[in-house]
């Protein structure tokens, strides 16, 4: 009982603290609150966030505070067709030590931080965008034979213009699985743009605050870990993912005939580890059915592919996933 006592304080502790970390951040990023809560929720479950909107509508303003919020050593690359995975990872050079003797020196690349900022990842080419395969799943790199580990905690916040635009490549399916969740960001409403025309065209702005360090967050990170999931949230999410597998004996017509491929283990882990971070965020000690109908389509849309006379027909997986949510019992009424 002691244990579940401390369990409960610390929950509560760390809910006080989220919620300043919101406010900081929200400050800079002002409205876009569905957004701002789905970054935390990646940073809170050690994931990755592909962060999707047109130009100008602040994603890189949004990493950059959070960086600064979190408490995290932050760098950002720009990615562009010329970029190399050097660029990326870093590279040994030839130096001439003492005595006259040369060696080699490994120079260290912007991956080496604790927030990688992608800036317009699918501008780079598909082997520069492989050099982030391993450092976003094993949180290492191999560089000349050498293991060298990342700082902890690490994340990648990649950013991604959805249009298509010459000298743009389409993700590889083994990164977009990589990345925790999906995130769209909309145009802000007319309210929330009139807002931020007068935060951002005066003579100041506010400056953002560290409100987490990198261990306060590494442990959130583990106490997120131990938030009890009931069992019926983990058969919900168990149904949701095997429900998009055209394969699969539970997948219905509409999947059958409009997935080409669906989600696999890692989706399902996803939104267990989402689950509670919404929880969190909203104050609760325990996910609910709401919580895994909320994170289905941040979780899931970039995890599965519809066919060809699919898109045709102007279908989105988004339209599937609310379809699908409306019509599996206990799901539907919880959406």
């Amino acid at each position: 009982m002691a244990q579940d006592a401390d369990l409960v304080a610390d929950i509560e502790a760390l809910t006080g603290q989220l919620a300043a970390a919101k406010t900081a951040i929200t400050k800079r990023f002002i409205g876009q609150e569905r957004v701002v809560d789905l970054t935390l929720s990646a940073l809170l479950c050690g994931g990755h966030a592909l962060l999707i909107g047109l130009p100008g509508l602040g994603k890189t303003r949004l990493v950059e505070t959070l960086s600064t919020v979190m408490g995290l050593n932050g760098n950002r690359v720009q990615f562009t067709p010329d970029l190399m995975p050097a660029d990326i990872l870093g590279s040994e050079v030839l130096e001439k030590g003492k005595g006259g003797t040369r060696e080699f020196r490994f120079v260290p690349g912007p991956i080496f931080c604790q927030l990688l900022m992608a800036d317009e990842i699918n501008r780079a080419s598909p082997r520069t965008q492989s050099a982030l395969l391993q450092a976003m799943q094993e949180k290492k790199v191999t560089v000349a034979g050498e293991d060298r580990p990342l700082d902890a905690p690490f994340h990648v916040l990649a950013t991604q213009n959805p249009i298509e635009q010459e000298g743009t490549y389409p993700l590889p399916e083994a990164q977009l699985d990589r990345f925790l969740v999906q995130i769209d960001v909309p145009y802000p409403d007319r309210d929330t743009e009139r807002d931020i025309l007068l935060a951002t065209t005066g003579v100041e702005e506010e400056e953002a605050h560290a409100v987490f360090t990198a261990a306060d967050l590494i442990a959130a990170q583990t106490l997120l870990r131990r938030m009890p999931v009931g069992e019926s949230v983990v058969e919900m999410i168990l149904d949701l993912v095997r429900a998009f597998r055209p394969e699969d004996p539970s997948a219905s017509e509409a999947v059958r005939e409009t997935v080409a491929w669906g989600p696999g283990p890692r989706a399902a882990q996803a939104l267990m580890l989402t689950v509670r971070a919404q929880a969190l965020l909203h104050g609760r000690l325990v996910p609910s059915a709401e919580d895994v109908t909320a994170m289905a389509v941040p979780v899931l849309s970039h995890r599965m592919a519809l066919t060809f006379a699919a898109r045709a027909r102007g279908e989105t997986v988004s339209d599937l996933i609310a379809e699908t949510l409306a019509g599996m019992d206990g799901i539907g009424a919880a959406a």
